[in-house]
């Protein structure tokens, strides 16, 4: 009886002491799962939102820039060898230019790469500086002028990038003419009104080929078909692509533009205002 009653004792104790530290370890795994939220929010309140979505942009522009303008070079340098200019010397100079550029567009490419990542870094330790999340807000000379820095070659490269974007029209412009003098011919033959061998178009008057070089134009069915091949269709679309490329490109300079300037200027006065940044 007295065997029963302390077993039945013992049970009892350990029953209210297995339900006190069941209510202990709820409580342990409350303060837990609290304490990663506010680690989560904190961390999100550090994301540089901005700068990230013009990493994001720059990265697309750049990409589409570098590889659509790319394979449409070379599909524009053998349609100017089939139709315009049979002599290879007439357009050696051209071949040069062009095979240069699609160097220059490696280089671009890897360029914009590491300086976006670079951006993106440089916005978030800035943001997490200003708003204060691993302690005391403290800034140094070295690091306004690394911001300072940033903030020019981005302006510089901005102004670089809107010549790019003129630029990458060019050939659209072109080949959107000689597209339109296609539809012409096209239309002509439909209504029998004038005779298509009359339309013709003339490369060597938009100075990419000389003069002397034979045949240097195209005229009636020989443009249309032109027109009908695989490359000249996708040299045409490729560079509107690689235009848009560059425009998305200028764009997310443009961000980066407000992201790096606005986290110079707080850094600057953080000490004399009481000012926040996303960027």
């Amino acid at each position: 009886m007295k065997a029963t009653q302390i077993l039945g004792g013992r049970f009892t104790w350990k029953a209210e002491e297995d339900k006190e530290y069941g209510h202990k370890d709820n409580l342990c795994s409350c303060q837990l799962l609290r304490g990663c939220f506010e680690c989560c929010i904190k961390c999100l309140g550090g994301v540089p939102y901005a700068s990230l979505v013009a990493t994001i942009l720059c990265f697309s522009g750049v990409a589409l820039f570098c590889g659509c303008g790319h394979v449409a070079l070379t599909g524009t340098v053998s349609i100017l060898e089939q139709h315009f200019s049979t002599t290879a010397s007439d357009h050696a100079l051209l071949s040069e230019v062009i095979q240069l550029m699609q160097y220059v567009i490696y280089g671009i490419a890897s360029f914009f790469f590491l300086y976006g990542i670079i951006l993106l870094a440089e916005g978030f330790y800035t943001t997490s500086a200003v708003k204060e999340l691993h302690g005391e807000f403290k800034t140094t000379a070295c690091g306004r002028c690394i911001s300072g820095m940033f903030v020019f070659l981005t302006y510089v490269l901005g102004v670089a990038w809107l010549g790019v974007f003129g630029f990458s029209a060019v050939p659209v412009f072109m080949f959107y003419n000689i597209w339109s003098t296609c539809e012409v011919i096209k239309s002509f033959q439909t209504n029998m009104t004038v005779p298509g061998d009359q339309i013709c178009v003339d490369i060597r008057q938009y100075g990419i080929i000389p003069w002397n070089a034979v045949p240097g134009k195209a005229c009636g069915p020989i443009l249309e078909n032109i027109c009908n091949t695989n490359e000249f269709y996708m040299s045409y679309h490729l560079f509107i692509v690689a235009c848009a490329g560059a425009g998305a490109t200028v764009i997310a300079l443009l961000i980066y533009m407000m992201a790096t300037t606005y986290n110079y200027a707080v850094l600057k006065f953080k000490s004399r205002e009481d000012c926040c940044t996303k960027f």
